[in-house]
């Protein structure tokens, strides 16, 4: 496959809002395509890549979700050439003003998002952040241009381009959580000279950031007897230092710990990642992850479901950072736990005998 970094600055600068993901969607299966034995994909558009394991027969299906949607803007209102917005996903306004966006109407237009002057505003709103509804898009166009060009519910992305960091850190918008597509990638990538009994489902789930909706079915199709969610998790950087809450940056990955995730899972991957002195720690949570692991854990009959994370600085803006070295751990302790799993394992587990 193509190299790590240059296939992950490339998903960077793509678009893909939640349930308009085909742009990346296209580039992760021409990627995947020679990794694997077959691709398809889901009716509401989730990524599905099998690679079929050595065992013959009816094998057992180990599904690894990594979502490829990303948060960004949609159009509510023209005034006057202007472009009035509303988010897709989380998106905290106070980043919003003066970042360069990509408008995609009849064709990309550059734009940059703005603010009225606080003289302006509502009394109530002077010296405050501004809220949502009162920021602008500026294309430099026309009315009459804009009006031809841009409708009402066209999507808006970020259009930061990706950047390198020293300590091999890359920063950019959608590393959440474009940045687990590409550990998953390079998990492929060396699964193609390891040897594995079970089949590996490879998916790049769609909606994660407003639905679930990829984890919610993909595994209707699949039917996987275990799963695996990789996201991104809160690092630790300014203003957020709290051992509960964060996690430290570019010294390992995480594995999630709570009633969302399977504990024999949790237990034989941090088993796994001492055995092969790879640096994790665990990552707590006492509700749902609020991950696609709740969804994968929730389907059907329910599927045993481990979550790990990596670790990212500056969630949801658009200069998100990770470190190189934590997206190729993640992909490799995939690799090495996919290798280890033996046909009976998914029979040998159960929540009782782990507490």
């Amino acid at each position: 496959m193509k190299e790590l970094k240059p296939f992950l600055k490339e998903l960077l600068s793509l678009p893909g809002l939640s349930g308009y993901e085909k742009p990346v969607h296209d580039v992760i299966a021409k990627t995947w395509e020679p990794l694997v034995d077959e691709l398809s994909t889901s009716t509401v558009g989730s990524l599905q890549a099998l690679k079929i394991g050595a065992r013959e027969g009816d094998a057992p299906n180990i599904m690894i979700a990594t979502h490829m949607d990303a948060i960004g803007l949609i159009i509510t209102q023209i005034v006057e050439g202007f472009l009035k917005i509303t988010q897709v996903g989380g998106i905290d306004p106070r980043i919003l003003p003066g970042q360069p966006v990509t408008v995609y109407g009849k064709e990309e237009i550059p734009g940059i998002i703005v603010q009225p002057p606080d003289f302006l505003l509502p009394e109530n709103l002077a010296k405050k952040p501004v809220p949502l509804e009162h920021l602008l898009i500026d294309t430099g166009l026309l009315p009459e241009e804009v009006n031809q060009l841009v409708r009402v519910g066209d999507i808006v992305s970020f259009a930061t381009t990706p950047m390198d960091l020293d300590g091999d850190v890359i920063a950019g918008h959608t590393l959440d959580n474009r940045a687990s597509v590409a550990a998953l990638t390079y998990c492929l990538s060396e699964l193609q000279h390891i040897k594995h009994h079970w089949n590996v489902w490879a998916v790049a789930t769609v909606q994660e950031e407003v639905t679930l909706a990829g984890a919610l079915t993909s595994p209707f199709n699949i039917q996987p007897d275990l799963a695996i969610a990789v996201d991104v998790t809160f690092a630790k950087g300014p203003g957020a230092t709290s051992d509960l809450e964060t996690v430290p940056f570019g010294k390992g990955i995480t594995i999630g710990h709570g009633p969302n995730m399977h504990p024999a899972l949790r237990k034989a991957l941090k088993q796994l990642a001492d055995d092969i002195d790879m640096p994790s720690s665990m990552e707590f949570s006492t509700a749902h992850s609020g991950t696609d692991a709740y969804a994968l854990q929730i389907v059907a009959e329910g599927i045993p479901t481990a979550l790990l994370g990596i670790p990212l600085r500056y969630m949801h803006t658009p200069v998100e950072a990770v470190a190189m070295k934590d997206i190729k751990r993640a992909g490799r302790l995939l690799a090495e736990f996919i290798a280890r799993l033996t046909p009976e394992f998914a029979e040998t587990i159960n929540w009782e005998e782990t507490k």
